[in-house]
Parts: structure tokens; C-alpha cells; sequence
């Protein structure tokens, strides 16, 4: 069935932190296959799996040594056969994160590599002649530092993330023949799709490219990678599958060419909308750009291309302490405003029950080697330890790390030992088996949302239209066919304020959809409560 994903809704697992079904303090696949049921009962059509990959876990399995293999923490290949089964069987797909930019340094092609200039799996990365304190050309990572490690033979290999993770050489039609054989093998077994992680990065300028402004602009969608994309897309195409780039660098306008019709991928996830503002420890999201990106995303890929909707990510913090105010409302409205945009949406687990950002106490609970290296840096200038510690904790991503709350109790009803990462405190009132009996909750609000855009088709071919564009707190907008239209309004702000609707909304008939708080009539001005978020339908003279 193609374009099945464009009424569907994703939820991702970041399994490491899901449920551990086996008690080690890690989650695992069969934590996952446990389950099943409750995202069934949330009403997802497909999982998207961060790496469950055998790897050294210099990156959470970013870092991948063997791609036909699993991790141990989380299970054997078996176990990840009988989640693929069982998902299967309850109506769920499985996509799989596809990690084609680099490999781990203790990949069999790596240490192969490493032996010498001669060994034929040198060319399967990149080498340039440097010495210890000469690199071939002064780019940075993305991780900081050189995108260079020396490695004797008077050569350093290129990465753009950590030294642990070399770049590939696409360039090379045996390391692109070997990769697409491994997509084949996964898409064989059964599997319904891929995130493309950092796929944008796999072509690179020539070394001596001179950068002007963006740092990396040597390796962000640089030109020659439609030569890539397109040998991956005809592999794609001999599937039913569903396809999700990462693709930092490709603007809003360009998306359009990658996800038309006949583009490389189904979707891609952009990266611009989380606009920081406020000073470094204390940032919030700024609702005006965060919704002048969304807004300009949904416009450029209106008719042509597709959109991957997302508030929260495992490599982001979460969404209701840095833009709403941590309570069950603002997680509602902050759910309402993007779960019925145009695209596809996914929900980054607890998110659906509004879980909020951890009090880190020390460097110590921080398991995130970016915010590791940002300590020491904010050191070596001057910060005290302390402040450091506020300035790197409060937008580390390891807030989306730690264990999913399953229920009140020790360690949240996620296992029975220690975990790998603290559990928040307030897993003893914000939890699943809380939410699922509060007709309230948000997790139930979720469900609503869930249940509703799936219910009509409306929602995945209806336009987008931003109203009340400049409005510093209301995100406000218009979904519409020929025969129907639904407004959606959204304060998502710890301000009430009045908003002023144009003349050719107020003069038409609405009834509400979905609400988070007591609802007004539609009127030309309204007064919104601190985030307040409806959901209204024209009433039309053929409904009555």
C-alpha cells in the first residue's frame, strides 16, 4: 500500500530508555515487546527504533561495529525477529534507524583500514596526509574539535561527529554496494523503513574548500549527493516501505525537491524550529520563530513534498519545560498545535504523558559526551562548577534520556535494579498507569488527537493556512479542503492574552472538536487563558 505512512501516526523508542524486561537497569527489545499492547492502545501505526546495532556506545549506538547484529544490552537478533513479528501482528511497522555517514572505529572495515596505506579497505574512508600537529584543513566537527584524528602513517581519517566514528567514503562503489546489500538484508527481513541518520553529510567539498560563514557547509548537503540519493531511492522503491531523513542543511525550499512524488525520501525531519532564545542555562523555546519555521515548512511543502511533524526527539529536551510550564494543560495544547498539522506525526516516548525535564545535580548523572565537552570548555573560560553544571544540564539532551515512567515506585515501573540513568522524582504522580485512568490526563488527550486525525483523511490532504501570523504567544490555524475546514487555536504561552480573528473566520459557524479548557463561542475577539489550545469545525449549511 503506498503512501500508507501519510495518515499514520510514528511514536519513537529510544530503547535503551523504554522498559527493561530482563532487569539489568537497561531497556531491551523485549521490554519493548512487553508493550506492545499500550501502543496499541495509544492508537501508533509504527515504531521508529534508535539503534539497537552491535556497537561500542561511544554515541548511544550511533557508533555502529557490526550492522547485521545486536547490541547485547538490548537482546539477540531473535528477540528483534519476535518484536518485528509481534508488532507486526498488532497492526504495527517497525522503522529502523539507518546510520550510513560512518561507522564505529571498531567496525572489521575500520580496523582493516587503520593496517596501512595498502590494505584494500583503506579507500572505505577518508584519508588525507597530515602529521600529528599539521591536519589537512582546519574544519570542525560537529562534536568541536578538528573533523581529523591522526592515525600514523603520516594520514589522518575525516569524521564529522567523533573521532570514535569515522566518515565512509561514498565516493567509493564498493562501500555504496556493501551498504545497499545491508538495506536489502534489513528491508528482506521485513522491516517497513528507515530514519536516515545524518544522511545529508555522506558527500563532502573538496579538502581544501574555503568555508565563510557556516562552519559546516563542507559536508551539509553539498552537491554530487543526489548521485547517492538517488541509487538509495531505487532500492526503496522495490518496497512498500517508509522512508525519514535527517537532513540538517536542506532548507525548506530544497525539501520540497527531496520528498515530492518522485523525490529520494517519503519525509525528511528539519532541524531549524527549535529557536533558543533567553541566556545560555535558562533558554526556552521562542514561540514566534519555532512557529514561523513550522509555518514556513508547512507552506514550502504544501503541494508538493511532505512533512515529518515533531516536537521532541532523544536528542532535544523536553518540550514541556522549554515551552510549556511543565503542567498537564500546556503539554495538551503544546500536543494540539502540532498533531494536526500537514505530515506525519511522531510522538517521542512520554511525551504522550508530558513527562518533563530532569534536575541534574552533577556531571555525573550526564551521560551525553557533547554536554561532557561543553562542561570543560565553560571550566576552562571561568565558569564556576556550578555554574557550568546549570548551563550545561538545562538543555542537554540526556533530559530525553531518562527512563519512560511507567508507574509510580522506585525506578517508575521501568525495572526492578538500578537504572542506566535516573529516574525523575515526579514519576510518583506523572506516570502511564496514572494517566491511563484519568479521563483528563494528557495522555488520554493524546489518544483523542491520535484518534481524530486518523478518523478522517481531512487531515492528511487538507491545506495549511497560518493566521494571526506576527501573534508573539497564538499559534492559529486553518486546515481546509473544498468541503470542509477546521481551526485550530493554540495560546502557548504562561500569558492569557486577546486575539483579534479576521472578519472571514468569525463570521462563519464552528462547533469544537477537541478542547483543553472551557471553550468561547467564536467570536471576533477572544480572550485565551494561559494555554489554551481548541480545536473547532465549520459548521456548514449541508451539515445543518
Amino acid at each position: 500500500m503506498s503512501g500508507w505512512w501519510k495518515n499514520a501516526v510514528g511514536y519513537q523508542i529510544y530503547p535503551r530508555s523504554f522498559r527493561d524486561a530482563n532487569h539489568d537497569g537497561i531497556g531491551d527489545l523485549q521490554g519493548i515487546i512487553e508493550k506492545l499492547p499500550y501502543l496499541q492502545s495509544l492508537g501508533v501505526d509504527f515504531i521508529w527504533l534508535n539503534p539497537v546495532y552491535a556497537s561500542p556506545n561511544v554515541d548511544n549506538g550511533y557508533d555502529i561495529s557490526d550492522y547485521q547484529d545486536i547490541h547485547p544490552d538490548f537482546g539477540t537478533m531473535a528477540d528483534f525477529e519476535e518484536l518485528l513479528a509481534k508488532a507486526h501482528a498488532s497492526g504495527i511497522k517497525i522503522i529502523m534507524d539507518l546510520v550510513v555517514n560512518h561507522t564505529s572505529d571498531q567496525h572489521p572495515w575500520f580496523l582493516e583500514a587503520k593496517k596501512g596505506k595498502d590494505n584494500p579497505y583503506r579507500d572505505y574512508y577518508l584519508w588525507a596526509d597530515a602529521t600529528e600537529t599539521k591536519m589537512p584543513n582546519d574544519w570542525k566537527s560537529f562534536f568541536g574539535g578538528s573533523t581529523w584524528t591522526y592515525a600514523g602513517s603520516s594520514q589522518a581519517y575525516f569524521h564529522v561527529f567523533a573521532p570514535e566514528q569515522p566518515d565512509l567514503n561514498w565516493k567509493n562503489p564498493k562501500v555504496r554496494e556493501e551498504i545497499y546489500r545491508m538495506i536489502r538484508w534489513w528491508l528482506d527481513l521485513g522491516i517497513d523503513g528507515f530514519r536516515l541518520d545524518a544522511i545529508s553529510h555522506i558527500q563532502k567539498e573538496p579538502w581544501d574548500f574555503n568555508i565563510t560563514d557556516n562552519p559546516w557547509a563542507p559536508f551539509m548537503n553539498v552537491a554530487g549527493i543526489e548521485v547517492y540519493m538517488k541509487e538509495l531511492k531505487e532500492i526503496f522503491d522495490d518496497y512498500p516501505i517508509m522512508t525519514v531523513g535527517e537532513a540538517s542543511g536542506v532548507s525548506s525550499k530544497k525539501a520540497a525537491h527531496w520528498t515530492k512524488e518522485d523525490g529520494y525520501l517519503n519525509m525528511i525531519f528539519e532541524l531549524e524550529h527549535n529557536v533558543r532564545e533567553g541566556q545560555q542555562g535558562a533558554e526556552r523555546l521562542n514561540l514566534l520563530g519555532f512557529k514561523k519555521v513550522l509555518s514556513r515548512w508547512q507552506k514550502d511543502l504544501g503541494a508538493n513534498g511532505w512533512n515529518a511533524l515533531y516536537v521532541e526527539n532523544h536528542d532535544n529536551p523536553r518540550i514541556a519545560s522549554i515551552l510549556g510550564d511543565e503542567s498537564p494543560k500546556s503539554a495538551k495544547a503544546i500536543a494540539t498545535m502540532y498533531m494536526l498539522l500537514k505530515g506525519t506525526p511522531f510522538i517521542y516516548q512520554g511525551q504522550e504523558i508530558g513527562m518533563t525535564n530532569f534536575a541534574f545535580q552533577s556531571m555525573e548523572q550526564i551521560d551525553a559526551q557533547d554536554s561532557h565537552k561543553l562542561y570543560r570548555i565553560l571550566l576552562e573560560s571561568g565558569s564556576s562548577p556550578e555554574e557550568a553544571l546549570r548551563k550545561v544540564t538545562h538543555w542537554t539532551r540526556d533530559h530525553s534520556r531518562t527512563p519512560l515512567q511507567w508507574e509510580g515506585g522506585m525506578y517508575g515501573g521501568f525495572s526492578s535494579l538500578l537504572p542506566w540513568m535516573a529516574v525523575n522524582d515526579n514519576t510518583a504522580h506523572l506516570n502511564i498507569a496514572e494517566q491511563e485512568k484519568d479521563e483528563q490526563s494528557v495522555l488520554n488527550h493524546y489518544k483523542q488527537l491520535i484518534g481524530l486525525r486518523k478518523s478522517q483523511s481531512f487531515f492528511s490532504e487538507g491545506t495549511f493556512e497560518l493566521i494571526l501570523k506576527n501573534h508573539p504567544q497564538v499559534f492559529a490555524y486553518l486546515r481546509k479542503t473544498d468541503t470542509k475546514q477546521v481551526l485550530v487555536l493554540a495560546n502557548l504561552s504562561r500569558k492569557s492574552c486577546q486575539i483579534d480573528l479576521p472578519t472571514r473566520v468569525s463570521n462563519k459557524k464552528w462547533c469544537l472538536l477537541l478542547a483543553n479548557s472551557d471553550q468561547p463561542a467564536i467570536e471576533k475577539r477572544i480572550l485565551m487563558q494561559p494555554y489554551d489550545a481548541w480545536v473547532f469545525e465549520e459548521v456548514t449549511a449541508a451539515a445543518g
